[in-house]
């Protein structure tokens, strides 16, 4: 599995606040209320991304040899991908939190400070779930390996020059 591309999240960041701009645009030109995102949004991020680190940890220390306990390579793989959803979950919703805060501050009424604080909130939490699951993707990522597969011999160096 490759690790996650910066070209991936950013487009997904840039996807969820043209997703969060024309829903609240759609909504009220249309005159239903528009969409609050909920403390409990930032909350749950927030909770999620301390358990994708959390889960990831005890693999990293697998991984380095200070845990004596072997790790399931199957369990590594689903926290790897946890950790590769995660950091693309958050970029969307940290681009879906300022698509509705650009929304908000653009309006010629202004907004109820809660409802912008709850959007800054809800980004601030998934740029949160991003960095960890990025963190997590690092933490599972095997160092290179040093030996020439074909006789056991290291690698030779690959230094230019």
């Amino acid at each position: 599995m490759k690790r996650t591309r910066p070209v991936t999240l950013v487009l997904l960041g840039i996807a969820g606040a043209f997703l969060g701009f024309f829903l609240e645009v759609a909504l009220a030109s249309s005159g239903q209320p528009i969409v609050a995102l909920p403390l409990s949004l930032s909350i749950t991020l927030v909770a999620a991304a301390a358990i994708v680190v959390a889960l990831a940890v005890p693999i990293a220390r697998a991984i380095r040899g200070t845990n004596p306990h072997p790790i399931n390579p199957f369990r590594a793989m689903r926290v790897a991908v946890l950790a590769k959803a995660s950091s693309m979950v958050g970029s969307l919703i940290a681009g879906v939190g300022l698509g509705v805060v650009v929304y908000l501050l653009t309006r010629a009424v202004i907004p109820a400070v809660a409802s912008l604080w709850l959007s800054i909130a809800a980004a601030v939490a998934g740029a949160v779930l991003l960095a960890c699951g990025l963190v997590a993707e690092k933490l599972c990522t095997l160092p290179p390996d040093d030996r020439n597969p074909d006789d056991g011999q290291p690698a030779p160096d690959r230094r230019l020059g």
